[in-house]
C-alpha cells in the first residue's frame, strides 16, 4: 500500500513519502497562486476547476491553505469566506450550498499522543520524518459555519445545521440544530419561527 493511500484510509503514514510531498507541494503552489491573484482574475476560476471541476458556483474569496485539495470535495453552490484552512490528509466531504464564515479550520491530521512516538524520527532512508494519521470530515448540504470555527478529525456535521462562531467542533454534530461552544454543543433546533419573515424589523 502506498504511503498516500495509507494516509486517506486513515493509518499510520510518511508526510515525506516523494508521492505525498508531490501532491501537497502541488497543492501549497496552487494557493499561493489563487492569493496572489486578484479576485477578478479569471486564473483563479481554473484553478478552482483544477481541483473540482463539477462543483457548480463554488467560491472562494481567499486567502486559502490546504494540504493537498484533491482530498478535499465540495457540492454547488458553496461559499467560503477568508483565511479558509482545511488540512486535507483525510477526505473532507463538503455538500451543496455550505457556508463559511471567515478563519474556518478544518483539520482532519492526528498526531499520537505519547511523546515519544509523535517526536521526529529517522525513517528506513535516513531522513527525519514522523508518524502521523487523519480521519475524515464530512459536512452535510445546507450547513453555516461561522467565523472563527475549527473542525476536527473524524466530525460529521449533519444537514442545515448552523455551528456558532468560535465553537470548536470535536464530535458529531446532528442535523438542523445550532450548535456552538468549546467544545461544541447543541444549543436548539431550528424551526420555522426562524424565519426572516418573521422579524418585521428587516423589511
Amino acid at each position: 500500500m502506498s504511503e498516500f493511500k495509507k494516509m486517506i484510509d486513515g493509518k499510520i503514514y510518511d508526510p515525506l513519502d516523494p508521492n505525498v510531498l508531490e501532491k501537497r507541494s502541488l497543492a501549497h503552489d496552487r494557493c499561493a497562486e489563487f492569493n496572489s491573484l486578484r479576485e477578478t482574475d479569471a486564473r483563479r476560476e481554473e484553478i478552482i476547476k483544477e481541483f473540482w471541476p463539477n462543483s457548480k458556483n463554488l467560491y472562494l474569496q481567499g486567502p486559502i491553505y490546504f494540504d493537498y485539495m484533491c482530498n478535499t470535495s465540495f457540492g454547488d453552490y458553496c461559499y467560503a469566506n477568508f483565511n479558509f484552512t482545511v488540512l486535507d490528509c483525510a477526505p473532507v466531504t463538503i455538500g451543496n450550498n455550505v457556508f463559511f464564515g471567515p478563519n474556518v479550520a478544518i483539520y482532519t491530521p492526528v498526531h499520537p499522543f505519547l511523546p515519544s512516538e509523535r517526536n521526529l524520527y529517522k525513517n528506513e532512508k535516513g531522513i527525519y520524518t514522523d508518524r502521523e494519521y487523519a480521519k475524515p470530515i464530512t459536512i452535510e448540504d445546507d450547513c453555516w459555519i461561522c467565523g472563527n470555527v475549527t473542525i476536527v478529525g473524524g466530525v460529521k456535521i449533519g444537514k442545515g445545521t448552523i455551528i456558532g462562531a468560535g465553537s470548536v467542533v470535536t464530535k458529531d454534530i446532528p442535523s438542523g440544530v445550532i450548535a456552538a461552544g468549546n467544545p461544541c454543543k447543541v444549543i436548539r433546533k431550528i424551526t420555522e419561527n426562524d424565519s426572516i419573515y418573521l422579524k418585521k424589523h428587516l423589511f
